[in-house]
């Protein structure tokens, strides 16, 4: 299904981005399908240099699988900016990945920032700010 098939199935009105996970997306998708993953982060930085709009509270997300097929609707619910280093371990477990674990946490996303900001031309650090967006969703 098309990420505006699944729109319309839904019913709801207004914009929304579609979007698949960078890092393995059909895992991902599936944690938000189950209700596990209800959080993702990304570089504040990489979306200022690169033009992209900073989430806001009650956007909506068709999420994407790796194919391109739409899986599910979210809609924000909260948005966080702040360093690396004080991302908090309330959001790493919410992200739903691995043992949901802040050090798990700062260990694939440290990985993923360091890959993310060098192809901007930018180098990591635990200073380095990142978007905390939590959501809910909204349509399987």
């Amino acid at each position: 299904m098309t990420a505006e098939q699944l729109w319309q199935k839904a019913g709801l009105a207004g914009e929304y981005e579609a979007w698949a996970f960078t890092d393995v997306p059909d895992k991902l998708a599936a944690l938000v399908c189950e209700g596990i993953k209800t959080a993702t982060c990304s570089s504040y930085d990489v979306s200022i240099v690169e033009n992209e709009p900073i989430p806001k509270v009650g956007d909506y997300s068709v999420i994407l699988d790796s194919k391109g097929d739409a899986v599910c609707i979210v809609r924000t619910s909260k948005i966080t900016i702040c360093p690396f280093k004080d991302v908090t371990e309330e959001h790493a477990y919410k992200e739903g990945e691995g043992d949901r674990s802040l050090d798990y946490w700062r260990q694939v996303h440290k990985e993923f920032l360091e890959s993310e900001l060098g192809r901007i031309g930018m180098a990591f650090s635990e200073k380095a700010k990142v978007i905390c967006e939590e959501f809910e969703l909204i349509e399987l």
